[in-house]
Parts: C-alpha cells; structure tokens; sequence
C-alpha cells in the first residue's frame, strides 16, 4: 500500500513539474510573440509626414550702389511672388526605444525632432537695374535667403508645428493601445504612459 501511494505522489509530481515546464514555455512563446509585435508594429510606422501648409507673400527687393562717391547712386530693384510649400515630418523610423521582456515594458528613449522642409517657387517681377549696378546671380541668393527666413518667422508663428505634434501624439497612442492591449506598459524616457491623456503632456 505504501509502495502504491509513495507511486502515486511520484507520478503526481512529475505530472505537475511537466505541466509548470509547459506552461512557463508557453508564456516565454507569448512573450516572444509579443515583443516582436510591439518592434514590428514601430519599423511599420516608418516616415511619417504629419501635417503640409501654403504659404504666399509678395517681397519688393531693392539694391542701392553708390556710384563716384556719394554724386550718383545706382539702384536696382524686383517684385517677387513667393508660393512655398511646407511639410512637417517626424522620421519615426528612427525611435530609440528598448523592450523589457522581464518587466513587460516598452520603453521609448527618443524621438527624433521634426523635419522641416520648405520648398518655395519664386517667380520676379518688373525688375530693374543698370549698367552700374547690374542683378547677379548674389542678388538671387540674397532674396532665396530672405525668403526662407521670412517664411521661417511665419512658420513659428502658424499653428503647423502645434498640429504637426498632434498628428505624432496619435501616432504614438497607438503603441499605447498595442502594448495595452497585450499587457505591457509603455513609458517615455522612464516616465510611465499610464493614459492616453499622459503623452499630450509629455515634451517631445
């Protein structure tokens, strides 16, 4: 009788360390799974351009060159018509983040700063000059950088960059809701995203 029992227990304990073994590798497969679902989905966001704008203005550009002193002076002017447009991108490609297997944490490091890229069409009016103080290809140069500079100002001054960060904002609530989802946390730079609220007050 004791040999049958003593048996039983044998048996009861090989039936149990083979189910715990099963199960732990289970887990470590869901684990696994997880982790690449969570890095998968963050390469599939790739470049993202979050948000395009218009810009016109008009720039009269003048050029004054003393000629024999101060007795003549040269001058040279344009009226140009600026047509730019603006896109604004985050390259999500390049997020520096880490995954926890341990702790079930995906932890994002740094996300890179937005890409601005203005692309302008000038077009030049009635320009005038003379033999004196002729339009060469610096004059050109010169207003291209005024131009940009002035379109600059007025891209810091637009709500671009405000919506540009909101599109992000929605972009990376979708990690939220992923690593929600399957039972991770998410933080930014070790602050802990506990709500979708939270990113709108993280600084980017």
């Amino acid at each position: 009788m004791r040999k049958i029992l003593f048996g039983v227990i044998i048996t009861l304990v090989v039936l149990f360390t083979f189910k715990h073994c099963e199960d732990k590798r289970e887990d470590k497969v869901v684990l696994q799974e997880s982790s690449s679902l969570i890095q998968k989905q963050i390469k599939n966001v790739g470049k993202l351009i979050v948000t395009e704008g218009h810009f016109s203005e008009v720039f009269n550009y003048k050029n004054s060159k003393d000629v024999l002193g101060e007795y003549f002076t040269s001058e040279k002017k344009a009226l140009i018509v600026v047509n730019a447009e603006v896109t604004i991108a985050y390259d999500l490609s390049k997020i520096e983040f880490n995954l926890d297997e341990t702790t079930k944490t995906l932890n994002i490091i740094n996300i890179p700063k937005e890409e601005i890229k203005i692309n302008p069409d000038l077009e030049y009016y009635d320009i005038q000059s003379d033999f004196f103080n002729p339009f060469e290809a610096k004059d050109y140069n010169d207003i291209k950088n005024i131009v940009k500079k002035s379109l600059v100002k007025k891209i810091e001054a637009s709500d671009l960059k405000k919506n540009a960060q909101n599109r992000l904002i929605s972009e990376l609530s979708k990690f939220y809701i992923l690593t929600n989802s399957l039972g991770w946390k998410l933080q930014y730079n070790e602050r802990p995203i506990d709500k979708i609220e939270t990113l709108q007050d993280a600084k980017f």
